[in-house]
């Protein structure tokens, strides 16, 4: 995790934050979120972020709502990140990459006048994020590697296994259950699993080779 200020409890860590939302986008603690924003309220609240403490709020939009209403509903929990990597493009856009903290509920939204939508924040649940999870300890990487696989294959997805050999099993979970085609539900599943553990166990079903088939199931995500 590329980070140069490192966050050792919850009062190092704002109450008040920006939120970002966007449908189908996970980020995890410990997680890398390349993004390009473009959305000149997204532009400003990048912009304000770097003048104060880097950090934003990545959240879904909660239910089946148009994504690009002005104030749609958003889901109750979300991962606190810190801009590590930003480029300017020359054409209004940045390139950024999104290194994830702590998850967060959401106690209420304020009213502001910034163009975008600022959260105080509800971290107490989620101090557990910002050390390591002593439930790594049981999760089996053997089985966990071969659902991924099975599923990648059937998805025709293009993965570096050798790559992933020697890497953290706490890495490989974060970066599968947000880089995986899941839906929506799935993806806010993952993020509020209580344990790395909870999330193995979530990635093994999602991944079971009978899930390799579309599911056109109607979900909802509150």
């Amino acid at each position: 995790m590329p980070i140069n200020r490192r966050y050792e409890n919850l009062a190092e860590l704002p109450a008040v934050a920006p939120v970002f939302p966007l449908s189908g986008v996970l980020l995890l603690p410990r997680g890398e979120l390349p993004l390009n924003v473009f959305e000149p309220r997204y532009v400003a609240m990048i912009d304000a972020a770097m003048k104060t403490n880097r950090l934003i709020g990545m959240v879904q939009i909660a239910g089946s709502q148009d994504p690009g209403a002005r104030k749609p509903d958003l889901a109750r929990t979300g991962c606190l990140g810190r801009i590590t990597q930003l480029g300017e493009t020359g054409d209004g856009r940045y390139i950024l990459n999104l290194t994830g903290i702590v998850r967060f509920r959401i106690l209420e939204e304020l009213p502001v006048m910034t163009p975008y939508r600022q959260c105080r924040l509800g971290l107490d649940d989620y101090e557990r994020d910002l050390s390591r999870d002593p439930t790594l300890n049981s999760v089996n990487r053997a089985e966990l590697l071969q659902c991924l696989q099975t599923y990648a294959a059937a998805k025709d997805l293009k993965v570096d296994w050798s790559g992933l050999k020697d890497a953290p099993p706490g890495a490989v979970i974060t970066m599968f259950s947000m880089m995986l085609p899941f839906d929506a539900l799935e993806k806010q599943a993952l993020l509020e699993a209580e344990s790395m553990a909870d999330r193995v166990r979530l990635l093994i079903a999602m991944t079971d080779p009978a899930k390799a088939a579309s599911d056109d199931t109607p979900k909802t995500l509150h």
